[in-house]
């Protein structure tokens, strides 16, 4: 019967072979990326403590975040597939010991993986990745993917709407504004402001060179005020949302953020739920993963280690790419964006699921 002794030897040698298909990845992925990119460097006259300490060193947890699984894979599938080639696999069966209780331990590391990849996922990463990224904006331009900047549109409150023609999130600073409020389901007033800044003080928007048009039954009024303070239910970061919002918060700050796009009318919500779900459901594949490593790899082959290896990786490379393909359609509205980030996780859990029970015993 397999014991724990067993079990701690297996333990080991997940946790060294993942560690260091980690550190390998993360070295190539910083050697790779520092040549293509220490042109931009120089060009834009980063410094050297600034590219290793706020770009490299901060990139570190999203590199683990995105690996993890394959490094966990490798390892099962390098530590379980050797014990098949010299027949431990075959000693144990031969004892009693059934290939569900051999998975212990290779399920309880991938478990120890995903839950680690979760507590980094809610509180590492995003407090990493709001300094990597900020580089980024100031270094490596081409990387910002900004959502809107220009021809703003955001609901206020029910009856009312803020258009907004130019955003610098910079400065926190509107230009050529219209603040439109509705009543009975007519146009009640309209306030149009040369700038809107956010101030601080306030704390709330300060409008600046506005007019106020009030209407009424019988026609409207019009007043120039050279500043208007108000109070808005719109905050800057309501105006300026960019690709990578969902990836600078933790969990709690994105359900804030959603409900927030959400109760000011902005458009194009599938994206940021698709990255929001995305975060949450990924640590799932490395559970699903090792499953399916241990069914590949509990087989003995004439291939051996090597063809195990590229076996596996060949189906976690395909298990990467059906998440990829399967998020544009969350992201399109095409199907919900819950079921378009689900979906390739219960597809291969099944697939392993159904592997493991065919796999001899």
């Amino acid at each position: 019967m397999i014991g724990n002794r067993t079990d701690r030897f297996i333990l080991l040698r997940l946790l060294l072979i993942t560690t260091l298909v980690l550190v390998m990845l993360i070295f190539i992925y910083v050697i790779v990326d520092f040549s293509e990119n220490s042109d931009d460097f120089t060009d834009r006259g980063a410094a050297m403590a600034e590219i290793w300490g706020n770009y490299y060193l901060q990139y570190i947890p999203e590199i683990i975040r995105l690996v993890t699984p394959a490094a966990v894979f490798t390892a099962t599938l390098l530590v379980l597939g050797k014990m098949a080639q010299q027949l431990e696999v075959t000693a144990l069966k031969a004892a009693g010991v059934s290939l569900y209780r051999l998975s212990v331990p290779f399920l309880l590391f991938a478990l120890a993986a995903a839950s680690t990849l979760a507590w980094m996922d809610a509180k590492v990463v995003p407090d990493a990745n709001k300094v990597r990224i900020e580089f980024e904006r100031t270094y490596l331009m081409s990387r910002s993917d900004r959502i809107d900047r220009s021809r703003i549109f955001r609901q206020e409150s029910e009856n009312t709407i803020l258009a907004v023609n130019y955003y610098l999130p910079s400065d926190s600073i509107a230009y050529r504004t219209q603040l439109i409020s509705f009543e009975h389901g007519r146009v009640k007033q309209v306030i149009e402001s040369g700038r809107m800044e956010w101030r601080e003080d306030i704390p709330g928007w300060a409008m600046f060179s506005s007019v106020v048009r009030t209407f009424d039954e019988y026609g409207y009024t019009e007043e120039s005020i050279a500043r208007k303070d108000t109070v808005l239910n719109i905050r800057p970061r309501d105006l300026s949302r960019t690709t990578s919002d969902v990836y600078l918060m933790r969990y709690a700050e994105v359900l804030d953020y959603l409900e927030s796009l959400e109760r000011i009318g902005a458009g194009d919500l599938e994206l940021p739920r698709v990255q929001f779900y995305g975060k949450l459901a990924y640590p799932l594949s490395v559970i699903v993963i090792t499953i399916l490593g241990v069914a590949i790899a509990s087989v003995r082959r004439q291939g051996g280690t090597g063809l195990i290896l590229g076996t596996g990786l060949g189906i976690m490379f395909a298990y990467l790419a059906l998440m990829k393909l399967a998020e544009p359609f969350g992201v399109a509205g095409t199907i919900d964006p819950l079921t378009a980030v689900m979906l390739p996780h219960a597809i291969f859990a099944v697939i392993a699921v159904g592997a493991l029970v065919a796999a001899k015993k």
